[in-house]
This record gives structure tokens, sequence and C-alpha cells, in this order.
């Protein structure tokens, strides 16, 4: 299957219905294939990577008003793809976790030491984490559990399931907390990229 020469685009919103369809099986089998070599070691089976192939091509087909053609299609499709699949293995991860687990003392689990940091930066990171864990213990009840369990990484739609809520609802809390936690980090004196650094997002 040659995935460089061809015009996806024309192809996946071809009038011709076998036209249409040949792409998007073509483009489906790609994903699968892509699948299965980037996730091979984390031991997924092939119905893992046919429903997240499945997803993907449905998103690409919803979206491609929107490609830019910046990259190649079968690069952002992948993308979607690879991406799709990571959520998928976070949200069996954070399954059986209770929100109310991630609420109590001690649960804000982030690494603060570094081997390639020196002394100096270990410190102010560390301080950094702690000055957090204060700020956080300030939030609301709903705030603070929805702002911890972003951190442990449990992702926004587990959160609004088992809050019983919405993707926009636990926007809004974590945007709102964000901007408590901003405020108070401002009044002690830290720089907001310091902020991120710190808890090792980067941006």
């Amino acid at each position: 299957m040659d995935t460089t020469e061809r015009d996806w685009v024309t192809e996946l919103t071809s009038d011709d219905h076998d036209v249409r369809q040949g792409a998007i099986g073509d483009l489906r089998t790609f994903l699968v294939r892509g699948l299965r070599s980037a996730f091979l070691k984390k031991g997924v089976d092939e119905a893992f990577c046919e429903d997240i192939a499945q997803d993907a091509t449905i998103r690409v087909l919803d979206q491609i008003d929107k490609f830019e053609g910046r990259s190649k299609l079968t690069t952002w499709a992948m993308t979607i793809a690879v991406r799709l699949a990571v959520n998928e293995f976070r949200r069996k991860r954070f399954q059986d976790v209770s929100l109310e687990g991630l609420s109590g003392e001690d649960t804000l689990r982030i690494d603060i030491s570094s081997g390639h940091e020196s002394p100096d930066a270990n410190i102010m990171r560390t301080t950094i984490l702690e000055t957090l864990k204060s700020l956080i213990e300030d939030l609301s009840d709903k705030q603070r559990i929805a702002t911890q369990a972003l951190l442990e990484g449990m992702p926004v739609d587990v959160i609004a399931e088992k809050t019983g809520s919405n993707r926009n609802a636990v926007y809004k809390l974590v945007h709102d907390a964000r901007k408590a936690l901003k405020k108070g980090f401002d009044q002690a004196g830290y720089d907001w990229q310091d902020i991120h650094t710190a808890v090792g997002t980067g941006q």
C-alpha cells in the first residue's frame, strides 16, 4: 500500500463511493500497522489496534476539513491514533482509582528530585512543590480533587465520568484552580515558568 504519493484528502472526500471506501480502508490498515509497531512493547493485541485505528479514522474523517496540510495526512492521522491509544491506556490505568483516594494527605506524588539537577535547583524544585501542595490544600474540594487528579495523569474525561460531570465543567474547575494557584505563587514571589518547570510540564 503506497501512502506517500496519494492525494488522501481528495480520496477520503471523493463523491465516488468506491474510491472513498478504498481510501478509508487503506488508511485504517496503515494506522493498525503503525499502532502495532508503536505499542508493541506494551503488549497490545490486534483488537486494541483495530479499535483505536477505527476511532482514529472516524476522527480524521470528522475533522478533515480542518487539515491544513502542514504535514502528511498520514502523519496527522497517526498522531491522532497515538493520542487516542495513550488516552485509552491512561483511562484503563485510572479505571479503578477513586477520586477520594487522590484528595487525602500526601497524595500528590510528583518526583521532587533529579540526578541531573544542581543542589540549588533541587532545593528550588522541592520548595516550589511544597508550596504547590500547600496552595492546593486551600482550593475548594472540587478544585483540589480535579487538580490533583490531573497532576496524577488522570484524563479529563475520566475525571468528568467519576464526578458525574462533563469535560467543560472539569475544565472550568481547573481553570479557576489555576488562577488561584497562580495568585498564590505570585504572592510567594515565584515566576510562573519556574512552576511549570518544577512540575515537569516544561510549558
